[in-house]
Formats: structure tokens, sequence, C-alpha cells
């Protein structure tokens, strides 16, 4: 174990809990601290895997109301309203799905492709948000199931280091002319399933071994727990900022962290 190692792993751990929510994009976050931490893509990608899977429990528990309705609605074997939303989430993971069967490998080679691609998609998250702030004022009663397809579109885009997952979906979601706590609540439910899945997958291949993640059990251990604690707080806080529609703030940041990346790979 290195003497940094831990430190390491708590602060990528504390950048993914906050960024994951925060519309300002945790994968291009941990490719830059990976990169100035000295970590290759690949090493970044299986320590990401980890720190996704305590982010996807600290939605579970932040929207744990919402979880368990889905989850009894469900099982009460009726086309109710948690019904038709879990059918609406199934139609959302079918683009991200595609993404994930098809081209997982060319995905893998983009974390490793360097900052410039990163700080990129950064300025075209800024856009996006900035954009979204012109959406119309008509709002939707509800996600349909046409729309919950168009934001699943925005999540596969998002796999692309740099562009921001909750701010793609979210940012869909607006412009399409759904309320911003139906966003809200819709972009963080939906990426519960992808990510567990993933999850999975890659611990049937050995994917989470200490070896292929650059981290020793312990630092992944704590990487896990820091991300977990940092994504809850980060979670609520996305939630009522959605619903006060203060995004772009956070469009002026992607693009200080977005010049930041793309001045760091021309110097460096």
């Amino acid at each position: 174990m290195r003497p940094d190692e831990l430190i390491e792993a708590l602060i990528l751990g504390i950048i993914q809990g906050l960024t994951e929510f925060l519309p300002v994009s945790s994968s291009g976050h941990l490719a830059i601290a990976g990169t100035l931490f000295g970590l290759n893509g690949e090493e970044n990608l299986t320590f990401a895997v980890v720190v996704h899977a305590a982010t996807v429990l600290s939605t579970v528990c932040v929207l744990w109301k919402d979880v368990s309705g889905l989850v009894k609605g469900f099982f009460a074997l009726r086309w109710n309203k948690e019904t038709q939303m879990l059918c609406k989430i199934g139609i959302s993971m079918i683009p991200v799905g595609i993404v994930g069967l098809l081209f997982k490998e060319q995905v893998e080679t983009l974390f490793g492709s360097g900052l410039m691609l990163t700080g990129i998609m950064l300025l075209i998250t800024a856009g996006l948000l900035a954009f979204s702030g012109y959406a119309g004022t008509v709002r939707k009663d509800a996600i349909s199931y046409r729309d919950a397809f168009w934001i699943g579109i925005a999540q596969a885009c998002a796999v692309l280091p740099g562009l921001s997952r909750s701010g793609s979906t979210i940012a869909a979601g607006l412009l399409l002319g759904n309320r911003r706590e139906q966003v809200a609540g819709f972009s963080f439910l939906m990426v519960i399933l992808p990510v567990l899945g993933e999850a999975v997958l890659d611990l049937l291949k050995g994917g989470f071994s200490a070896n292929a993640s650059g981290f020793g059990p312990v630092a992944l251990g704590i990487g896990f727990l820091a991300a977990f604690v940092t994504g809850t707080l980060a979670c609520r806080w996305m939630i009522r900022l959605v619903k006060k529609g203060k995004l772009i703030y956070f469009a002026y940041y992607c693009v200080i962290a977005g010049l930041f990346a793309i001045i760091y790979s021309l110097v460096k």
C-alpha cells in the first residue's frame, strides 16, 4: 500500500460523490483528478465503477420513499402509476444499454485518451445547462414514454468523460417541457439499474480486484464510503437546486473546469 494511497482514494471518492449528482460530470472530474494523481485510464475506470456503486446506494437512501413506492406498486400487479414509471425508467435504459453492450471497449478507451476530450465535453455540459434555462414555461403533467426515451439518449451520450449525466438528463427533460421536480427525481432514479448492472457484470469478470483498480481493499473501502456520504449530501442539495432552477452557476463552473482541462492537456 502506497503511503498516499488512502488519501488519493478519499479525495477521489469525495469528488465522485459530489459530482455524480451535481451537473459538472463525475467522470470528467475523476479523469482530471486521476491524471493529476498519475493514474491511467483503466485504473480510473475500475475505481469509478466502485464509487458509482456507492452513489447508487446514496440515491436509494435519499429517494427511499420513491424507490419503495415503485417496488410496492410493481408487486401490486396492477397497471398503476408506479408500474408506468418503472416502464418509463426501463425505456430510458435502452440507449445506455445498447452503448454498454456494443461499445463498452470504445468507451473504456476514451477514459484513457487524455484531458482534451474531457475539457471539450465539460464545455458542452456548460452549454446544455445554460440552454436549459431558456426552456419554455409550459410544463407537462408527467414524463411521457417518448420523453423517457430521449432522456435515455442523453444519458447514453453522457458516457463520454466530461459530459455530465445529471446535467444532460435534467437539461433534456427541461427542454422537453417537463417539470423541474419530475425531471430531478427521474434523472436520479433512472441511473440506479444501469450502474448496478455494470457493477455486477464487472464483478463477475473480476473487474473489482484490487490489482485492477490500482488501490488496495482498504483504499477502495474508503473511496466507497467517501462517495456514499458526499453523494447523499449532494443528491439532497441537487434536488433542491433543480426545483429552484439554479443551474446556470454550474454552467460557469463547467466552463472553468473545461478550460483548465484543455489548457492542461496542451501544456503537459
